[in-house]
């Protein structure tokens, strides 16, 4: 993923990129629970993801993306839209529940391709933008933002 910029160094794209990096690994182990048939591990992995993605899409939508969309609505705007497709296959797993859908775990592998596809957008597209175009008081509205949605991942050891 990104690093060449820079940009992972703010704190607020660092915490971004770590929980990218945590649903990436947990999309790891989807494959393996479909080929087993293990629509009850699919479901789990699903509802593990939509955990790290709920405050990360928080600090994306009310933070980093509105500072982003006036120089760049078009990319704003179909970022968010992937957030939503991605958001409701997730969801038929919330609550415990093991979608009964036998079309569900093919939904939910493209889903979480789409979602590898839309990380990399953001590392490699959002995240260098967001360091070249927004200000401090920008910044400084995005951590506002991290502070109060939280993170469902530790903090690292420092």
């Amino acid at each position: 993923m990104c690093e060449y910029c820079g940009c992972q160094s703010l704190t607020s794209i660092g915490e971004l990129t770590r929980e990218h990096d945590e649903v990436v690994r947990l999309i790891s182990h989807l494959r393996p629970a479909q080929q087993a048939g293990d629509v009850a591990g699919m479901a789990k992995v699903a509802r593990d993801i939509a955990t790290v993605l709920g405050p990360h899409t928080q600090v994306e939508e009310h933070g980093l993306f509105p500072a982003m969309a006036g120089d760049f609505p078009d990319q704003i705007a179909a970022l968010e839209a992937e957030h939503r497709r991605i958001d409701a296959v997730l969801a038929e797993a919330a609550d415990g529940v093991t979608p009964a859908d036998p079309t569900w775990p093919d939904r939910l592998v493209e889903a979480t391709a789409m979602l590898r596809d839309h990380i990399l957008k953001e590392q490699d597209g959002v995240f260098p933008a967001a360091l070249a175009h927004l200000s401090t008081e920008e910044w400084e509205a995005v951590e506002a933002v991290r502070e109060q949605a939280g993170s469902a991942l530790p903090q690292p050891a420092a």
